[in-house]
This record gives structure tokens, sequence and C-alpha cells, in this order.
């Protein structure tokens, strides 16, 4: 069986930045080997995704096919899958090419007008059975439809040290920049049964950390239990489970329980990756946000008094419409407010179809010139934030490629590379301003 991976950014905590992972396997089916490749983009509900869809195409007898599950966050996004289509056609033209995922369900006559491509199958459709038995050219439902989250069980996450978990899909909320909504549908919980069943079965097969995933994670609601309650529950019925993390949340919508687990156990992860977008408060509501600069820093403070050791990650648009230097020096300014250390900074992009896109839009220059600006203050946070690690100890999780992460997932560069999947304690001796270094 040959596996072969290659990925832009780590597999923890965060949601939109652009990824590409490439898999293949070949199982056997009654006399024959069936052969999938997956090229998967996006977010870690993807890469969970890709692990179904796998198992389903091979199920149907897919073979010598190469399924692209696509993201549609940014126009980057989806100009690197369509890129990515035609060099897959062009180096293997005997192989089907099937596109799936967020840009597949809301723009599936682009990708079906594509010489290179095969067939277009919509969110829900490439995690059912029906279309990948039925060879539909085009397969694609109406996502807004679809009110319930389906458990789908996978018994691991292939080149991935830590396990995601879904635990809810789609968002109800509407940001004027963004068409995941369009992509994923509503938001939709899984039961708290559903989810530790599935958390069960990954501790089970030797995963030490979990991160729990979806598209819009605090607003999880099984019929009035919210985030909390399921983060606690986790902890409670899996001690075996060493550490739980959490993908991108809206601090907007955090519960009390959630706060009082995150001060209370240490096996919840010391590390909060924010959908922040903003630092400008007249920005923010251009953007359909519902939290304001002062309840962003007030969130911080609040949960770095009941967990000290916490690390904040945010995202942060560059460039919105209508955005002002005194508007972007704000989101300059967050970034210190709030102590954050790990920015993901997107220069902004208009998707056709949101209200952001009929926004007066400001020169591509300007963008990615204070988009670099932002990356700049990022990178110097991140260098304060390594340079205060220097000299202690710390626990850390190991990963293939010879690096290991912190609670805070900081990056550890080992001095000799180790099994991936070992919790231990390691001294980091320096750094070289991107990641810890270990002795």
């Amino acid at each position: 069986m040959a596996r072969r991976q290659r990925s832009r950014a780590d597999d923890g905590a965060g949601r939109v930045r652009v990824r590409r992972h490439v898999r293949s396997a070949a199982v056997r089916q009654g006399a024959g080997a069936v052969s999938v490749d997956l090229v998967t983009f996006g977010c870690r509900l993807n890469i969970a995704e890709s692990e179904v869809i796998r198992h389903r195409a091979e199920q149907a007898g897919v073979d010598n096919a190469v399924v692209v599950n696509t993201c549609a966050v940014t126009s980057e996004a989806v100009r690197q899958a369509r890129q990515n289509i035609r060099r897959i056609k062009r180096e293997r033209p005997d192989v089907s090419v099937i596109v799936t995922g967020c840009a597949a369900q809301t723009d599936a006559q682009a990708f079906a007008a594509m010489p290179e491509v095969d067939r277009v199958l919509g969110n829900e459709e490439k995690l059912g059975t029906a279309a990948w038995q039925s060879g539909a050219r085009v397969a694609v439902s109406d996502i807004m439809a679809t009110t319930a989250a389906r458990p789908h069980p996978i018994d691991h996450l292939e080149g991935h040290t830590r396990a995601f978990v879904q635990v809810q899909n789609g968002c109800d909320h509407r940001c004027t920049f963004c068409i995941i909504p369009f992509g994923r549908g509503n938001s939709r919980s899984l039961p708290i049964e559903e989810v530790l069943m599935q958390a069960r079965r990954l501790v089970g097969n030797g995963y030490r950390e979990i991160v729990l995933t979806g598209v819009d994670i605090t607003s999880y609601d099984d019929g009035g239990l919210r985030l909390g309650a399921l983060v606690k529950r986790l902890l409670k019925e899996l001690p075996d489970l060493a550490r739980l993390r959490l993908s991108s949340i809206d601090s907007v919508e955090v519960d009390a329980d959630l706060l009082d687990v995150l001060a209370n156990d240490a096996r919840l992860m010391p590390h909060l990756h924010l959908s922040l977008q903003h630092g400008d408060d007249i920005i923010l509501k251009r953007m359909k946000r519902r939290h304001s600069r002062a309840d962003a820093i007030r969130f911080c403070d609040e949960v770095r008094r009941l967990r000290p050791d916490v690390a904040f990650g945010a995202d942060i648009i560059a460039g919105f419409p209508t955005e002002t230097e005194d508007m972007f020096a704000r989101s300059l300014g967050l970034v210190d407010e709030c102590g954050l250390t790990q920015l993901h900074v997107f220069p902004f992009s208009p998707r056709p179809g949101t209200p952001a896109a009929r926004m007066p839009q400001l020169d591509r220059t300007v963008i990615k010139e204070r988009a670099g600006r932002l990356r700049e203050k990022g990178a110097a946070a991140l260098a304060r934030h390594l340079e205060r690690q220097v000299g202690g100890t710390h626990q850390v999780l190991t990963e293939r490629g010879g690096i290991a992460r912190t609670a805070q997932f900081t990056p550890v560069k080992l001095a000799s590379p180790l099994a991936p999947g070992m919790i231990l304690d390691l001294t980091v001796t320096g750094h070289d301003g991107r990641q810890l270094l270990a002795a």
C-alpha cells in the first residue's frame, strides 16, 4: 500500500488556513486492487471527512481515481484547488478526477465545466454511499435543506498524530465576507453520545490527543447542552485521553462550563484560536461580527486570569472594504492588547455572492501591504512568545518530521527524530524565530 502526504500547515487547532494533503491508498476488494488518492484542502473538518470519503469511494468500487476535497474560504483556496486539478490531470491523464468539498458545493457548475473533472459531488453526497455508487456526473443537493449532523465513525486519520472529532457542522451566522454557510449549511450538532463513541474509538486505537472540530464549534448545542458540557463529559468518561484540544472558537459564544473546565482541568490544552477578524468596531459591524474590540480584549484577560499559561492565536483579515489606516492600526494594536502569539493573516478577497463583495474595495496593493505589516507584527509576537519559553521544561506530543508540540501548540524542533505519538518532557534550549529548539 503506497501512501504519500504533503501539508502546508499543522494538524492542530485553527480553522481557515489553506492546506493540501495528498493521500494514496490501495485496498484489496475481491481479486482486484482499488486505488483512491485524496487531495484535501482547508480545515480539519475536511481532513476528518476525507477519511470517510476514502471508505465510501472504496466501498463503491471506485478505482484509479483522485478525489479533490476542496475549500472555499478564500478565492486563493479555490484557485489552488483548480490549479491542482489541472496538474493532476496533466501528470496522470489516465485517472478519474472527482471534485467535492465546499468549493464544489458553492460552484458546482464551474468545476463541472473543467475538462479535467469527471465528477462533482456536494458536501452531503461525499459522505454518503448513494452518490458514489450512482456514477452521476454532478450530484450536489441543497445544503440548506440539511437539518441534522450525521455521525461518520473513523478508526484513524492517516498521517496525523492527533485525531480530529467532528462535533458540529454548518453555521447560522452570516458574516458579510464569508461564503462557508452556503457550502456547509446551517448549524447542526452531533449528539454527545455520538461524540463520546467516536472519541472512545480513537483513544482505543492509540491516539493521545483529540481535537474537537466543526465549522462553528462554540455554537454546539445538543438539546441545550453546550460545548462546555460536551468537553466535561469527554474528560470525565475518557480517563485515558491525555490531551483534548479545541479548534477555532468564537469567543462571544463561549459558555460558563467551558471556562470552568479550562480553568480546572489541565487535560484541556491551554491554546485557543480565536475568530477575531478585526480590531476596529466599525469594521466588525460591517463584517456583521457579534463582538466588539472591548469584548475580545475582555475575553482574553478573563481566560488568562483563569488559565495563566494560555496562548492565543487568531484569524485577522487585512484590507476589508472601507478599512482606513486608522482602522487597520486598531487591528495591529489588538495583537498586543489581546496578547496574541500566533496570527493567521488573510488579505481580504471578495467572495462572489457575499455582501462584502459589493462594498467599496481597497486597492490590492494596499491590502497586500497591510497584510504584510500584520504578518510582521505576528512574527514579532511569536518571537517574544518563543523567547519566554527558553530554559523551561515542557510536556510535548511528538509528531512526524522531527517536531513536537507543547500544550500551547508551539512547535518544538527535536534534537533527533522520535516516534510520533509520545508524550514526554523536554527542555527548551533556544528558538529560531519560528519554533522552539529542544535539547
